[in-house]
């Protein structure tokens, strides 16, 4: 009997029915959910339990910014007592938005030698940076509701729209850790120029100083080029002034801020295959 050799099968690969790589990667982020827990948790472990003060220490930073600040430039700039919860506020915004995308950095660093090894998102490190963030964030409310107790001013009922505008924080801050993170992948050096950058945004942006004086400056362009400064007005809007944000400040904030999730996520993921190579 004739033995009839059976023609090898070949895979062919064909690009134009690869499924989009930013898709793949938000499903790939909700399949691997119980990793990113694991690494919120690690972060958090890590962080609290090698100091003495622990939690504690999370809600004592922003307050003790706080406090120079306050001592500094409150005759200065003549918000008498408001000014420490004016500052308070601002200060728990920023410190989410700077501590994120930093760890991201650093978070991207140390992860991308595992991208060799073993699958699983490259976003989700700098994910779980953002949830880490989060979680501190919340920690850091207690100082700001103590502060606003002591100083005699009251929490109106925008403050219910809490929620949405650090939904709003938390998208831009992720569209700019996923660009970073992109960045210092192929340059190292990003991580090491970022401390710098992130000094002269927040001079740029109405942490310190008063929103009026930078309207003063350049005509308000100042303001106008500064994309953190929507997102950081409307969180300040609901919680300091007890204000509503019109349509027009919720349309720009929130277009800036899924503006800059979408054009980071796109980014990330397009570039994400090759990290493990240069990393």
């Amino acid at each position: 009997m004739n033995n009839i050799s059976t023609p090898s099968r070949s895979t062919i690969y064909d690009s134009s029915k690869q499924r989009n790589s930013a898709i793949e990667e938000l499903r790939s982020v909700f399949r691997y959910r119980d990793l990113i827990f694991q690494l919120i948790r690690r972060d958090i472990v890590t962080r609290y339990k090698r100091s003495v003060l622990g939690i504690l220490w999370t809600m004592l930073n922003p307050l003790g910014t706080m406090v120079i600040l306050s001592v500094v430039f409150s005759q200065i700039f003549n918000m008498g007592g408001t000014y420490p919860a004016y500052i308070i506020t601002n200060l728990v915004a920023w410190n989410f938005f700077s501590q994120t995308t930093a760890a991201s950095l650093n978070a991207m660093l140390w992860g991308s030698s595992l991208f060799q090894r073993i699958y699983l998102p490259r976003t989700s490190f700098v994910v779980a940076t953002i949830g880490t963030g989060l979680v501190n964030t919340l920690l850091a409310l207690v100082p700001l509701v103590l502060i606003y107790l002591v100083t005699g001013i009251p929490f109106q009922a925008t403050v219910l729209l809490l929620p949405v505008s650090m939904l709003l924080l938390t998208a831009f801050s992720l569209g700019i850790s996923l660009i970073l993170s992109t960045f210092v992948a192929f340059f190292p050096d990003v991580a090491e120029m970022y401390p710098i950058l992130l000094t002269a945004w927040m001079y740029l942006t109405p942490i310190i100083v008063p929103e009026e004086i930078y309207t003063k400056i350049l005509g308000g362009w100042l303001l106008r080029l500064n994309p953190f400064f929507p997102v950081i007005r409307v969180f300040r809007l609901v919680i300091f002034d007890g204000k509503y944000p019109t349509l027009a400040e919720w349309g720009i904030a929130a277009g800036v801020a899924l503006g800059t999730l979408l054009i980071g996520w796109i980014y990330f993921t397009q570039k994400s295959n090759s990290f493990a190579y240069h990393v």
